[in-house]
């Protein structure tokens, strides 16, 4: 009975964990969503390989997901070939119309970027992204892999219970826009838990899609419905910001933590942040703070406000601006930024550091085949259900991406035509073995933790709990989780009073009021933690160890 509590199966040490971790030797999908993590399980088991699956569920996703996900939106995945043995990354973001700049906002009477509507509108990605995918490591077709979200779409799926509860909290939102409310709404309202939806609109677009492939996204009918409707809404889209659309492969950056090597993709997404918050923690020896305690969370906390002090001001579109990638992930810059941590007090004011002087709302799923080819991939249409504007009877929401651009012509992210802006989704990966911070390891830990600027908080949180504290796939996301806001954005902004922070119930009373008593501003705050998927290959056994996100509806599964 040893590691067993009286009266209950689970490991008595196992009090960060909602349930026990998914192991497989064949595969493991991980969704926020059952139906989709079925769909792509059942893509492994007829033969198709990681790649494959991951479309496949995304896919579902956007039918059963569809306020967070979906063709009307971007997508970004890094992807571990088991045959070359390397890491691959995807830029599947799409850019501002080519008519579009600060000056037509000001023609319009606007000082900012609408939160809603065309104007906020950048290109759709993700199905650019699809198709690059399978271009280069796909096995199955585009067509096979939508058969099984257009049949949930045709005959319907019942809704899962988190997922209607952002539904039903949207519904005044959806009816006020008649089309929205002609897609999204069933006899006037929302679909309630377990209600049967159906999509027959994004049905009737996957079959293009099948048809045509990414062409009729970008050169075909829908693209061209997508026109028509941004004329008819006062949009700025035009046939050539779609024709000349490309997805862009990158090489992914990484930075060693602990004997790991953590990747994540460069700008003009957020994952540098990631890796320049690791830098300055592997400087403080976290496991002997005791995990959750108050030093410990105060220490991540203010790596967190240093680096996203240096995202207001240097993260944009690589294209069109000088991102000083290499100095900010580097070691020396953590040393020096190091010392600006007081560990004893939370500051107040942070401002940016100098690299140069040192020479809400997303889906993430994970994918590993029994090849063990890999896929962390992140999509979404920004904010919940985008930019509201859902094209005349295409079944979807066009994203609000645009809205992250700066106004401030001397930012790198100011708004510009053709322009990719500031993203905030971003998929990771962890290799071990070889040399540190280099491509010659071994695939360990796809992960991602959705939810805007909390992602590269959740990021570093899910790995110290990982790494640090020696948790398994499902108990580094289950871990009750802290959430710092009021960090200036790469739109514009300061931090005022040192921002404030949100903890789950599972930190107690006394932590609380310890980081209050060091300057934290404590508020409570139930939602923004984040959602969680993460597939760990076991060094030793070789097998696979699936972690889902408790506070989502979704599941892993293998076989």
């Amino acid at each position: 009975m040893t590691g067993y509590a009286y009266g209950y199966d689970r490991p008595a040490g196992a009090i960060h964990g909602s349930r026990s971790p998914v192991v497989a030797l064949n595969g493991i999908v991980a969704t926020s969503q059952p139906l989709a993590t079925q769909v792509g399980l059942e893509v492994l088991e007829a033969g198709g390989n990681a790649i494959d699956a991951a479309v496949a569920a995304d896919a579902t996703l956007g039918v059963v997901e569809p306020m967070n996900c979906g063709i009307g939106g971007d997508l970004f995945a890094i992807v571990w070939d088991a045959k070359t043995k390397k890491l691959y990354g995807l830029n599947a973001s799409g850019r501002s119309p080519y008519a579009m700049n600060a000056d037509v906002l000001k023609q319009r009477g606007l000082t900012a970027i609408p939160g809603r509507g065309p104007l906020a509108w950048s290109v759709p990605g993700c199905v650019d992204g699809w198709d690059q995918l399978l271009k280069r490591f796909g096995t199955r077709s585009l067509a096979d892999l939508l058969a099984p979200p257009i049949r949930y779409a045709e005959k319907g799926f019942p809704v899962s219970e988190i997922i209607s509860a952002d539904w039903v909290e949207d519904e005044a939102m959806i009816r006020e826009r008649p089309s929205m409310a002609a897609t999204y709404l069933t006899s006037g309202h929302a679909p309630r838990h377990g209600e049967v939806f159906r999509n027959p609109a994004i049905a009737a677009t996957y079959r293009l899609l099948a048809k045509d492939g990414r062409d009729a996204f970008y050169r075909g009918e829908i693209a061209r419905r997508i026109v028509a409707y941004s004329q008819q809404v006062g949009g700025l889209f035009s046939m050539r910001d779609f024709e000349d659309h490309a997805s862009t492969w990158v090489d992914p950056v990484s930075t060693a933590y602990r004997g790991y090597t953590v990747w994540e993709l460069p700008p003009n997404g957020q994952g540098i942040a990631v890796l320049e918050m690791l830098n300055l923690l592997e400087g403080f020896d976290l496991k002997s703070l005791g995990h959750n305690s108050a030093p410990y969370l105060h220490l991540l906390i203010e790596a967190k406000k240093l680096a996203f002090a240096d995202r207001a001001r240097y993260y944009a579109d690589p294209e069109m601006a000088k991102v000083p990638v290499a100095q900010l992930i580097s070691k020396r810059y953590a040393e020096r930024q190091r010392a600006r941590i007081d560990p004893n007090r939370a500051a107040a004011v942070v401002p940016p550091g100098d690299p140069f002087a040192v020479g809400g709302d997303t889906i993430y799923l994970t994918v590993v085949d029994k090849d063990r080819n890999c896929v962390s991939l992140i999509q979404s249409i920004f904010s919940g259900w985008g930019s509201a504007e859902v094209p005349d009877s295409l079944g979807f929401a066009l994203q609000n991406r645009g809205r992250s651009f700066s106004l401030d012509p001397k930012h790198p992210n100011y708004l510009q035509p053709h322009k990719r802006p500031f993203h905030t989704i971003i998929p990771a990966f962890v290799t071990i073995g070889g040399a540190a911070a280099s491509k010659d390891g071994k695939p360990f830990f796809s992960f991602g933790v959705m939810g805007g600027d909390q992602q590269p908080q959740g990021h570093v949180q899910v790995l110290c709990n990982l790494i640090d504290f020696g948790m398994n796939a499902q108990e580094a996301g289950d871990a009750a989780r802290f959430s710092h806001s009021g960090s200036p954005s790469p739109t514009g902004g300061e931090m005022t009073g040192g921002g404030q922070v949100a903890l789950e119930s599972g930190i107690g009373a006394e932590v609380r009021r310890t980081l209050a008593a060091m300057g934290h501003h404590i508020i409570w705050d139930t939602g923004g933690f984040g959602g969680y998927q993460g597939i760990l290959i076991d060094p030793e056994t070789g097998a696979l160890q699936g972690g889902t996100e408790a506070r989502k509806d979704g599941c892993a599964a293998g076989y």
